[in-house]
């Protein structure tokens, strides 16, 4: 072997030694950009069927290849309400039943939207209820009650959220004649969703367009969900550095309250649209992390065969129906799709897919550290 060979060999070597070690950036590249969270309010394994029964399509569902169970039971009780779900969603800590963005403690905990803020990250809710409503809420405020709806008008305003859409303009009507929104720098549109043309990096943006909640599927609300979710993304990726998004269909629940068959199917195949348009955006993106969960199940939904089984039973005919008005105690589905998808498939706690997301958008953040009080 002469010289010239060996010294081309031993480049050989360093070069694949180099390459197999990777560089620093690789696990960057690695991880989630953005992360597009979608709750069913309400929404069970029964809810999560109803497209595969009655829709005329292939579920989109079924594009998701790793799914989990989540626990969703409170500090307090065995059955959650949304409010102590949401923020066990979003903080990582279990509350009690009415509280919103506190522990048991009532002293308030950082929420995902405030730490990946931190990171840069532009954020965003949207909601088919009041953005003050408890899912949304939980990803913002902070108050020792749910109903303090005013208080929680006022969190999101200085909130670092970017974007937001939903319903509940009386919650942010000054009595003394104050713009709440100019003082705070944001641009609330009040009329119509709509591309938001604007590309300036520091602008925040809303859409309130209704009172209090959005009229639901049955009373023509259209494609309000899925179309803001568009717009959403749209807008929260004029910057390089990422976006967290959660997206609630806050209605699924309210039809389990009331019992209401076809109430459920129609914003279960609505909430199915909003997920086919984020996983069509997440699948031409490519850096995005979809999740779809729910914050509890509403109504003990079945789809059970119709008849009785003493007497006859029509095992070709499906026949809806309800265990209870309430909340149940359920363990919730949990589907991912894209970068990090894998890491929740099995049985967790709803707290667990905080830490999850918090250590996918930065490997290096241990999620424990985050869950003592904030302030």
């Amino acid at each position: 072997m002469n010289r010239y060979t060996f010294v081309f060999q031993a480049l050989l070597l360093v070069a694949w030694s180099i390459s197999a070690m990777g560089t620093p950036g690789d696990s960057v590249k690695e991880r989630p950009l953005n992360i597009i969270l979608m709750i069913g309010d309400g929404m069970g394994v029964s809810q999560l069927s109803i497209p595969y029964y009655f829709s005329n399509h292939e579920p989109v569902f079924s594009r998701f290849k790793h799914i989990g169970l989540a626990g969703t039971s409170s500090a307090t009780h065995p059955v959650t309400q949304s409010s102590a779900a949401a923020t066990a969603i979003s903080t990582g800590v279990k509350t009690y039943n009415p509280a919103l963005g506190v522990g048991p403690d009532t002293l308030p905990r950082r929420n995902i939207v405030e730490i990946v803020s931190d990171l840069g990250y532009q954020t965003g809710v949207i909601a088919t209820s009041s953005v003050t409503d408890a899912t949304p809420a939980g990803f913002y405020a902070h108050v020792p009650d749910r109903y303090m709806h005013r208080e929680i008008a006022m969190d999101l305003l200085e909130s670092e959220i970017d974007f937001f859409a939903g319903g509940g303009l009386k919650y942010f009507i000054d009595t003394t004649g104050r713009d709440l929104f100019r003082e705070h720098g944001m641009t609330v549109n009040f009329s119509k969703l709509q591309k938001i043309e604007d590309r300036d990096p520091e602008l925040r943006y809303g859409f309130l367009l209704a009172m209090d909640r959005m009229p639901a599927m049955l009373e023509g609300r259209g494609d309000f969900l899925a179309d803001a979710s568009e717009i959403a993304m749209d807008f929260l990726s004029r910057k390089d550095s990422g976006f967290f998004l959660m997206v609630e269909g806050s209605q699924v629940d309210w039809a389990g309250h009331g019992n209401n068959t076809d109430y459920m199917i129609t914003e279960m195949n609505d909430f199915e649209e909003a997920v086919k348009r984020v996983l069509e955006f997440a699948e031409q993106d490519g850096n995005t992390l979809v999740i779809v969960t729910a914050d509890h199940e509403t109504g003990g939904f079945t789809l059970a065969a119709a008849g009785d089984y003493q007497t006859g039973t029509d095992y070709g005919t499906i026949e809806p129906s309800f265990a209870t008005t309430n909340h149940s105690a359920a363990l919730v589905p949990v589907l991912a799709y894209g970068r990090g998808a894998e890491n929740f498939a099995g049985f967790y706690e709803n707290t667990d897919l905080f830490c999850k997301m918090v250590e996918l958008l930065d490997p290096n953040q241990k999620a424990s550290r985050l869950t003592v009080p904030a302030y």
